[in-house]
């Protein structure tokens, strides 16, 4: 059997919890298994390193910040690597470069073409624990290229996906998926099965127990997850695309604090406006989540979207350079607003879900300024403050500690 390991930051974070994942991994390999073992960056490095690069350069160019950055994966799977053969076991650190992980040219978030297997299956064939790199591939220029925070994940899944593996386990500080961040909500509830659209829509919005990329390559690959901690034996949640148990009216509550708010103030009232203001960004790959256009006035509209934060910055200069083309009197923005959203695919056949999660927040005094839906989704746009109280108001609101 071929088993593709993950391990994240926390799991690898000092030399004891090293030595703990070897453990856990030997105990697989003894038992005849293939093992591909895939690491974050130790700890708290990969901010470490984006701090000193600030102290350096705020407007470092982003290839120089991936060169930097893929420096925090190469440290842990060396590491890694010396405890296995500590405990005598045959063990060989690789890079995206000597896998040939290939990649788009997208510095900080780039996305995998295709995976060139051959050395990872001599290693195998040696009987050999293979430890590759997260979060990083090659692009078409020989640079490194990031995967966006989370990637690992999805190096994780790519891997399994390539090699057709028979797991996929991605090893957290959590031990699986819960109904709401445990660390927010208290009485959060343990998931054990979820499919993939519904863990798909809690990456997207904010759950930051997988990345949502890596999601996306399991649903279309067919790849079964399963997450779990890697400071316990429990099992965890399993992610596949059929689950037993009967379909949940909601799945969980997430939030993304990650995002900011842009609006075009008194744009022309004419058609094709929104199309060139939304593929002005598209082209410069900034990705629109919620969006909001106005009643037109006096020959006038005004449209607003929310865009991540990591984006915003770009997506100002953007618009102030087309600010003519695309009619915009004024570009306004607002940091200070938080994503929170319902996620399930019982919602499809049950209606007054959204009328629930709005009371919730009416109850809790919460003022909503944008919505968004998705066939399984329900997102809000709130104040960013009234975050964790809205959370808790709509989980207990829907009953999902029960």
């Amino acid at each position: 059997m071929l088993i593709v390991k993950k391990f994240g930051g926390s799991s690898v974070a000092n030399r004891e919890r090293i030595f703990n994942v070897a453990r856990r991994c030997i105990e697989d390999y003894k038992k005849g298994n293939d093992i591909i073992v895939v690491l974050s960056a130790m700890g708290d490095t990969t901010d470490e390193l984006l701090e000193l690069a600030q102290s350096i350069n705020p407007n470092a160019p982003k290839r120089e910040l991936d060169m930097l950055l893929t420096t925090g994966e190469q440290v842990s799977v060396a590491l890694m690597a010396m405890a296995f053969h500590s405990y005598d076991i045959p063990a060989i650190s690789l890079n995206a470069f000597q896998v040939r992980m290939h990649c788009t040219a997208r510095y900080g978030n780039a996305r995998f073409k295709r995976i060139d297997t051959e050395r990872i299956q001599h290693e195998l064939e040696a009987r050999k624990i293979v430890i590759v790199t997260g979060f990083q591939g090659i692009n078409k220029y020989d640079d490194y290229s990031t995967l966006g925070r989370g990637g690992s994940d999805t190096t994780a899944v790519a891997l399994a996906a390539a090699l057709h593996a028979d797991k996929c386990e991605i090893y957290t500080d959590v031990d699986g998926v819960y109904t709401a961040d445990p660390r927010i909500v208290k009485n959060a509830r343990k998931i054990d099965e979820i499919i993939y659209d519904e863990m798909l829509e809690l990456a997207t919005s904010g759950a930051k127990v997988l990345h949502n990329r890596s999601v996306e390559m399991a649903k279309k690959y067919g790849v079964e997850l399963v997450v779990r901690s890697s400071l316990t034996s429990e099992e965890g949640t399993v992610v596949k695309e059929v689950v037993k148990m009967e379909k949940m009216l909601i799945t969980g509550v997430a939030a993304d604090r990650n995002t900011v708010r842009i609006s075009a103030i008194g744009v022309k009232d004419e058609p094709g406006i929104a199309f060139k203001l939304f593929n002005t960004l598209a082209r410069n790959n900034i990705n629109v989540d919620i969006i909001l256009q106005s009643v037109g006035r006096n020959g006038t509209k005004d449209i607003s979207f929310t865009v991540s934060e990591d984006d915003l910055q770009e997506a100002l200069q953007i618009l102030e350079e087309k600010k003519d083309v695309l009619t915009i009197k004024e570009i306004t923005y607002s940091t200070d607003v938080a994503k929170v959203s319902i996620v399930g695919a019982g919602m499809l056949s049950n209606p007054g879900v959204a009328a629930k999660m709005f009371e919730s927040l009416f109850n809790s005094n919460i003022n909503i300024s944008m919505i968004s839906t998705s066939e399984i989704r329900i997102t809000v746009l709130i104040d960013e403050k009234d975050t964790e109280k809205a959370m808790i108001a709509i989980h207990d609101g829907f009953g999902l500690n029960d």
